[in-house]
């Protein structure tokens, strides 16, 4: 099967989620990822479990226990891990060893620390002028917090507005799922680097690619970041009864699930909509009968859908919305989420033996290539796994490597 970044050399000294999970979408596609770890720390994400996140109650929910380690193994697989202390000049040496022969450099440093382990893109642009010089921070490599400590949770969802524009009246912000933004972050930092290795192609020259959390996570609210760029004025949230059109808003059923109604241009669906809840009276009411009065009257046929959605179960709703072609969506659980027949047909998992835990799925790739599609070939390594090998590719003899492992600067 063809591989569309063979060839690609990627170091990420990315770690946690949101440059990992870059580096891995690219490793997908057959890029060679080296992912350095220091020697004594490792990679933080590798003991995210329930005693650390979980019970320090940033997410939503308890982590969902396991021996397998999945959070790794969705972050990392397709990569080999290597060891190194940037803190020190030999590690420095090593490592621009290692970006003189590479493509990318996958970084998550605050502007201080990439000076700090003598990692500025100017003087990496010196050493190999084709290295793209790709970096993901919390809040953006320039102003008053370039150096500020950016988590998923607080710069993504909270700081970017985000959760304000969840918020209904009198209602606490809710705990976000883990690592949301981090990953979305890593999606469009994946964009940037592809950009950069095409505008490579045409040029022979590399460049420097920057996202933050921050910055994804205004993006992503962009509908309503645009209309207060424009007004100056904020978004007030409603509570689901007050939603102009409703025909467009949440709805529980008998057996206390949740429906999601989006009929956003109701008229085409009206009809159909009023035989599938068995209210045909409600067709032709003055009050609904079209757009405008159904606005103006949002919240009497909200309390009475509401009452007609009490009346079923979910999976009885099911056949009757979906028989009539509405649209609209159940809110799933998350064994629901993957047993869902869509989502199966359109390979959102994939399943791969793995070496310890044996035949287990993971989440796929988003992205789907027809020609070069995405492939796990290897699962998530152990820490330091690799670190000799890589060494003796890049020219290192065992008696350097010995003496780098004695000094520290490798595990």
């Amino acid at each position: 099967m063809a591989l569309g970044l063979e060839g690609i050399k990627i170091v990420e000294t990315a770690t946690v989620f949101a440059g990992p999970m870059a580096g891995r979408l690219l490793a997908d596609w057959g890029a060679e990822v080296i992912h350095v770890e220091h020697p004594v720390r490792g990679d933080i994400a590798r003991g995210i479990r329930e005693s650390s996140v979980g019970s320090a109650g940033i997410r939503a929910g308890r982590i969902i226990q396991s021996d397998i380690l999945y959070d790794t193994e969705n972050h990392n697989r397709n990569k080999r891990s290597m060891t190194l202390d940037l803190s020190r000049e030999i590690g420095q040496k090593v490592m621009h060893k290692l970006l003189k022969e590479a493509d990318v450099f996958l970084s998550n440093f605050r502007p201080r620390e990439l000076k700090k382990f003598k990692l500025e893109y100017d003087s990496l642009s010196r050493l190999n002028p084709r290295l793209i010089c790709a970096h993901v921070t919390g809040y953006g490599r320039k102003g008053p917090d370039q150096d500020a400590p950016g988590y998923d949770f607080l710069t993504f969802w909270a700081r970017s507005g985000l959760l304000h524009v969840m918020l209904k009246p009198d209602m606490a912000p809710v705990i976000t799922p883990l690592a949301v933004g981090d990953r979305l972050t890593g999606v469009a930092l994946v964009g940037g680097i592809m950009a950069a290795l095409f505008v490579r192609e045409r040029t022979g020259v590399g460049q420097e690619v920057d996202v933050s959390l921050f910055n994804t996570g205004v993006f992503a609210i962009t509908g309503d970041v645009g209309g207060a760029l424009v007004t100056g004025q904020d978004l007030q949230q409603v509570d689901r009864k007050d939603v102009l059109n409703a025909v467009a808003t949440f709805y529980q059923t008998k057996d206390s699930r949740w429906v999601r109604l989006g009929m956003t241009q109701a008229d085409p669906y009206w009809s159909r909509f009023c035989r599938a809840i068995e209210r045909e009276d409600l067709e032709h009411d003055p009050r609904f009968s079209s757009y405008e009065p159904r606005i103006q009257n949002h919240v009497a046929l909200f309390n009475i859908l509401e009452e007609v959605f009490l009346s079923k179960t979910l999976a009885e709703w099911k056949v009757r919305l979906t028989e009539a072609g509405l649209p609209w969506a159940p809110v799933q659980s998350l064994p629901e989420v993957i047993a869902d027949p869509q989502a199966r047909s359109n390979d959102f998992f994939d399943a791969y033996d793995h070496p310890t835990y044996g035949r287990i799925e993971l989440v796929a790739n988003p992205i789907k290539l027809s020609k070069t599609p995405a492939t796990i070939r290897m699962p998530a390594p152990e820490f330091s796994q690799h670190t000799e090998e890589i060494l003796l590719e890049h020219g290192y003899t065992w008696d350097a490597i010995e003496k780098l492992k004695q000094e520290g600067v490798i595990a």
